[in-house]
């Protein structure tokens, strides 16, 4: 019989992770769920045992590579193995260049890329351990193909996951772990309403005002849902994807093209 396999999604507390975690789940992964607040992670877990399925709360900071180890060896304990590590926790600012601090620059590379190395690290040595190779996915942004006014800094991270999967995928080939990224645009969730209100202060918009105007620019005519990034993120986790490795993809609606 074969063991059912294993994800675990860092940031699935809410937003877009939450999205990906039930989706893996309804997929037939046992999932451990990851933030960095405790109550969230354990509501998305129960939520998944409830619909039937296998999961434990993984509660842990992403810029902490210790605890980002602890993190995976508790997951392996309660789920007996890991098979795809999601690296989905991240954070926004908006900021003009001119104003960014030190400590605004250390706190989004802490979170958005040093967080996507520990947790690459840290689920390479397990699959490599186990010896069964592994899949790792890691949240981009069409801010990793585009810079992004007011959003400087946050695009620059974003570029930071894109080449860091390139270089992993290269790297990690040998040992059957593939590694993508996802790259969504405009997405309906707590961090798109945040930058929706920054943004009001620099173009003069009222709330609700800079998200609809930078949805026009959406292809097929609608905001994207944390659904439509999961729908590829389950690509990515699955078997069809098994010959895909160094990529980061937009799912975006149709805002960047390339």
């Amino acid at each position: 019989m074969t063991a059912q396999r294993v994800a675990l999604v860092t940031g699935g507390g809410r937003g877009i992770g939450r999205g990906i975690a039930l989706r893996l789940a309804g997929d037939g992964l046992a999932v451990a769920v990851n933030d960095i607040d405790p109550t969230t992670a354990s509501a998305v877990s129960k939520e998944i045992t409830a619909a039937g399925g296998r999961s434990v709360a993984v509660p842990a900071d992403v810029t902490d590579r210790d605890a980002v180890f602890d993190m995976v060896a508790r997951a392996c304990d309660e789920l007996d193995r890991l098979d795809v590590m999601v690296a989905n926790a991240g954070i926004a600012q908006v900021k003009t260049l001119l104003e960014v601090t030190p400590k605004d620059l250390e706190t989004m590379f802490s979170v958005n890329v040093f967080g996507v190395v520990y947790c690459l690290q840290a689920a390479a040595e397990r699959f490599i351990a186990q010896g069964s190779g592994g899949k790792i996915i890691n949240a981009a942004s069409i801010a990793a193909h585009a810079g992004f006014d007011y959003l400087g800094h946050y695009s620059a991270t974003k570029f930071g996951v894109r080449a860091i999967t390139q270089a992993a995928a290269k790297e990690l080939a040998k040992h059957r772990i593939t590694v993508n990224a996802y790259c969504p645009g405009i997405v309906g969730t707590d961090m798109w309403d945040l930058i929706d209100e920054k943004l009001g202060s620099y173009l003069g918009t009222k709330k609700g005002e800079a998200l609809a105007n930078y949805s026009e620019l959406i292809a097929l005519g609608r905001v994207q849902t944390p659904d439509d990034v999961a729908g590829f993120v389950s690509y990515l986790a699955g078997p069809d994807s098994d010959y895909m490795t160094g990529q980061s993809v937009m799912i975006d609606g149709g805002i960047v093209m390339s």
